[in-house]
């Protein structure tokens, strides 16, 4: 796959807001832990190798294990892995990146708030956004794992 364009280079400022999200992000009511498992699972469904690649090294270094990072495509199949919440932000990551499907479900979202209150659901509704956002310029500009975007 051939690069395309250098998107710091023609969108500076875009660049600088997405970064602004992140900023946000980084103080969010919700866990490092949680934000990692947003981040690789909706990579994953979009196949975008190079935020796979970034969020699980990223995760291993927050104290994430390999077990985890493997059966994450496949939670909803497994046990004693992800606790209930994480369940639940996996499904809310799911049918917001598969927005074309339906969309978040009342059923998923009330289950949301059995586990997080309104701000912490808000946060997770940004970090799925974050993530596809991003997914979506590396896609589109075919970045090399290993080059840096910003």
């Amino acid at each position: 796959m051939q690069k395309r364009l250098n998107f710091k280079d023609v969108a500076p400022n875009a660049l600088k807001a997405m970064i602004g999200v992140e900023a946000y992000l980084s103080k969010a009511s919700i866990s490092q832990t949680t934000k990692e498992l947003i981040k690789i699972r909706a990579s994953q469904i979009n196949g975008c190798a190079y935020c796979i690649n970034i969020h699980t090294q990223d995760a291993i270094k927050n104290g994430e294990t390999n077990q985890r990072i493997f059966l994450l495509s496949a939670w909803k199949e497994v046990e004693g892995i992800f606790t209930e919440e994480e369940k639940v932000v996996l499904a809310i990551t799911e049918e917001m990146t598969l927005i074309h499907q339906n969309g978040l479900s009342d059923q998923t979202y009330s289950n949301a708030l059995h586990f997080f209150s309104e701000t912490q659901i808000a946060d997770i509704i940004t970090s799925v956004i974050a993530i596809n956002l991003w997914n979506r310029v590396v896609l589109s500009t075919h970045l090399p794992i290993g080059e840096s975007l910003a």
